[in-house]
């Protein structure tokens, strides 16, 4: 397997719903922002792998033909909450196993307002088996978005399990919008306190409104391409996936009322275990992180699954200031899911661009400092995670 380099990301400021350009004019900016990241032109692609989660079939081509029509393999990846790094999972392997030199990896979303909704209902829900656990669980509104009682229930889960306080993932929501304030970029940039995360809207479990993810409208891309390919074209090849590996559910995920497992905490454990065997790198000596919070009780629970603290300690890495400037690791610098924005399709490629940027010293003023080595944590429930460590080699 060849070594494979990021020469080229790209990414659109995310939005609120309805506040953006369709998809494919996102999309389309998106590629051509990684190409000019990259100093290539599209004829220099070979393969695009084009991730979004609502839209009709062959959107991927729809948004690629406004920057060329030039024949390569365009080929849609729909992975939930990760398909972005889906789609950069797929052109990684391509560009390792030589059958292409340059690939881009792109993925948007135009969503609408409001929870997730499965989009159909004459059919099984891909998600059923989930959601009809944390159906079973207590914790408030019936009538709650799903995601949120599987999020939620999860986070009721570790209250209870290691007896930590609420607060915990309020202060994760908290450190969120601190560092949404450093990134243009981010959806919601206002500094917000704690009691006014702890008072927001009721929703489920522990979570309250302002630790759940916005619907967003965004798009990001990134170019992969061989490490001889950059060389030979001059381009630059000094970030480098070190290690990646994708999971989907495991036997015990359904076979128990446990809803950490349930909201994939044992695919995040066995992705990364196989990232750090690959990569030899101890996650104790990774400085920043871009992990999925799509509510903050999964931000706490993930800090575990990656093996960043140890099982039962996160609260006290919260309330040590580890996960933040100044600490440990830095976690989600770009404002993660919470207050940069989850538009589903986009997400995993706007961690990758978020982590390529510190790895190359231009994240501006939330630039983790050193950086050599940086970690991603992309999850979808259905389920599907996505682990990849990066490094920087010049």
């Amino acid at each position: 397997m060849r070594n494979v380099c990021i020469s080229g990301v790209g990414m659109m400021p995310f939005t609120k719903p309805g506040k953006s350009e369709t998809y494919d004019r996102m999309g389309a900016a998106a590629a051509t922002a990684a190409l000019k990241d990259a100093g290539l032109e599209y004829t220099d692609v070979e393969q695009a792998f084009v991730g979004y989660v609502y839209g009709d079939s062959t959107s991927g081509q729809n948004a690629l033909y406004d920057i060329g029509l030039t024949g390569i393999p365009v080929v849609n990846v729909n992975n939930n909450c990760s398909t972005g790094s889906s789609a950069l999972w797929l052109a990684r392997q391509t560009v390792a196993s030589g059958a292409a030199e340059c690939v881009l990896a792109l993925g948007f979303e135009q969503m609408q307002p409001g929870a997730l909704v499965n989009a159909y209902s004459d059919r099984p829900s891909p998600t059923a088996r989930g959601e009809n656990i944390a159906a079973s669980m207590p914790g408030g509104d019936e009538n709650a978005p799903m995601a949120a009682k599987m999020f939620g229930g999860a986070g009721l889960e570790y209250m209870v399990r290691y007896g930590v306080s609420a607060e915990v993932f309020g202060r994760v929501s908290v450190k969120a919008r601190s560092h949404a304030a450093r990134n243009p970029l981010a959806v919601f940039r206002d500094p917000i306190d704690l009691d006014t995360v702890m008072s927001s809207k009721h929703i489920w479990g522990p979570l309250t409104l302002l630790m759940c993810c916005p619907p967003t409208n965004g798009a990001a891309a990134a170019i992969v391409c061989s490490e001889e390919f950059a060389r030979a074209r001059g381009l630059d090849a000094s970030v480098r996936i070190r290690a990646q590996s994708m999971v989907t559910d495991l036997t015990g995920t359904f076979d128990t009322t446990d809803m950490m497992k349930v909201a994939g905490y044992d695919m995040t454990a066995k992705a990364s275990a196989e990232v750090y065997e690959q990569s030899g790198v101890d996650p104790l000596d990774i400085p920043v992180v871009e992990l999925h919070d799509c509510f903050s009780t999964n931000e706490v629970i993930t800090y575990e699954g990656l093996g960043l603290t140890p099982e039962g300690t996160a609260e006290k890495f919260v309330l040590d200031g580890d996960n933040t400037y100044g600490g440990r690791v830095v976690t989600n610098p770009s404002g993660g899911l919470l207050s940069k924005g989850h538009p589903l399709g986009a997400t995993g490629l706007a961690q990758c661009a978020e982590l390529v940027w510190h790895l190359r010293g231009q994240a501006g003023l939330r630039q983790v400092e050193g950086a050599r080595i940086a970690l991603q944590h992309n999850l979808g429930l259905g389920g599907a995670c996505v682990v990849t460590m990066y490094e920087k080699v010049s």
